[in-house]
């Protein structure tokens, strides 16, 4: 169940009131007159099942509540009622099953944001990769992969053409080029200084390393590891199954090969500078098109299956609860 709190206009609540009470999925609904003091207005709470919240949204957005008042949509990890049984037995699919696009929209343009912490996160998980593949230790491999926080704009890019959100599309892109340019830019840096200090050796980088040369060679496989990561980053965001993100964290080398890449330039071994930048691009375009198609597919099959529940062409399914 999610949990509604608007802020409403006085003269507007009859208008939102009336379309909770028609709308199939809610339950618990609550009018507070005059309580509201920035915006002026009542308060209407409101419980509604997961899989007819999109919808409901849209709906209040359209009505312009978000304009002249404010939704506040908050997960409810528990509901004990009856009522909140009935609603998500009458609304139709499954909650599992539903795409809340604001809330999806919401997180991804927060994940997508080239911040401080983001490059630093980046950049720390970039350092780590490069230690991994200079002592070809896989241990670190996986433990740079599950810091990295790249899967944010990537999110945000499959997002963003999906919802033909070009300011979006912008910020995700804008996140992940400059993060792994100042991330690789960092990481060669610091390759320098570990080389300075006899940590860092020329003789590491020749090696055969077995454990990690998968990273700078780059094959079809590379590409459907990550497309297949990509599916199921994107299922555990719509899902609000952030679970499975660890998963998909420590299966996809973008990571490493970007820490590859720089420490083989700060070497001059452009032969795997060349076969990391493939590995980068390989699973960075898997990801985002794997995201892409996923999102298209779970609109459509979510828009089949509620046509075929309504059988009103896909409108909110109205009614009294």
């Amino acid at each position: 169940m999610l949990h509604l709190r608007l802020i409403v206009p006085a003269d507007r609540t009859d208008e939102v009131v009336g379309l909770l009470e028609r709308t199939v999925g809610t339950a618990h609904l609550a009018v507070l007159p005059g309580v509201a003091r920035d915006p002026v207005g009542d308060v209407v709470l409101c419980d509604v099942a997961r899989e007819a919240g999109d919808e409901l949204i849209g709906a209040l957005r359209r009505l312009g509540v978000d304009e002249y008042g404010s939704i506040t949509v908050e997960n409810m990890d528990l509901t004990l009622s009856a009522r909140a049984d009935r609603a998500e037995e009458d609304a139709p699919g499954e909650g599992s099953d539903a795409v809340l696009w604001e809330e999806l929209t919401d997180a991804t343009h927060e994940e997508s944001t080239f911040s401080v912490t983001y490059v630093a996160f980046l950049s720390v998980a970039t350092m780590l990769a490069a230690c991994g593949v200079m002592l070809d230790n896989a241990i670190l491999i996986v433990g740079a992969m599950a810091v990295g926080p790249e899967f944010g704009p990537l999110a945000g890019i499959s997002t963003a053409l999906v919802q033909r959100a070009p300011r979006l599309a912008a910020r995700s892109l804008w996140a992940l080029v400059g993060g792994f340019a100042a991330a690789m830019v960092l990481t060669a840096g610091f390759a320098w200084l570990m080389d300075v200090f006899g940590l860092f050796s020329p003789s590491m980088i020749e090696a055969p390393r077995p454990n990690t040369a998968f990273i700078w060679q780059p094959d079809w496989m590379s590409f459907v590891v990550a497309f297949l990561a990509g599916i199921a980053g994107t299922l555990s965001l719509t899902s609000a199954k952030s679970g499975a993100l660890i998963g998909v964290a420590i299966s996809v080398t973008t990571v490493p090969a970007a820490a590859n890449a720089a420490v083989a330039f700060s070497y001059s071994d452009y032969s795997q500078m060349t076969g990391s930048t493939q590995q980068l691009l390989a699973n960075l375009g898997g990801i985002v098109v794997a995201g892409t198609l996923t999102l298209l597919v779970q609109r459509a099959l979510w828009n089949a299956m509620r046509r075929r529940a309504t059988g009103n062409g896909g409108r909110q399914v109205t009614g009294h609860n």
